[in-house]
């Protein structure tokens, strides 16, 4: 899997809690997740990159409709958690759970925050899956 560029790897790499994504040899552009190719050139000429995990903060929502994994995390309706797209340093935004934010007080949260990466864990042995999530820089 060293050399796929798919999201099997993305969530491989997740679980080792470490963010990568890619770079366009040519271009010198940032994918991520990682992707096989550069949808603007079409080149497959792309190696990994590990990302620094700080970013800005551009939206956010918050979730009273939670999934089923998200309810077996402890979120519902009176639990409501933040979800948002991140700007990473290195220039590509992803979606992410957002943490440390007050989700029943919205207005609190802040576009423009500095925002860190880190890796939360759900699951045991074989079952354990790590999700990015954001938090904001203290």
């Amino acid at each position: 899997m060293e050399n796929e560029f798919t999201y099997a790897a993305h969530c491989a790499h997740l679980n080792e809690h470490k963010l990568l994504g890619n770079r366009d040899k040519a271009t010198g552009e940032v994918f991520l997740p990682a992707r096989p190719i550069n949808p603007e050139t079409h080149s497959s000429d792309m190696e990994w990159v590990e990302l620094s995990g700080e970013g800005v903060l551009q939206a956010y929502t918050i979730v009273y409709i939670a999934t089923t994994a998200m309810i077996e995390a402890g979120y519902d309706r009176k639990n409501p958690y933040c979800v948002g797209i991140v700007k990473t340093a290195e220039g590509p935004m992803i979606s992410a759970f957002i943490s440390g934010v007050d989700a029943l007080h919205p207005e609190s949260i802040k576009i423009g925050t500095p925002m860190r990466a880190h890796f939360i864990d759900r699951g045991e042995g074989e079952a354990r899956k790590s999700f990015l999530a954001f938090e904001p820089v203290a």
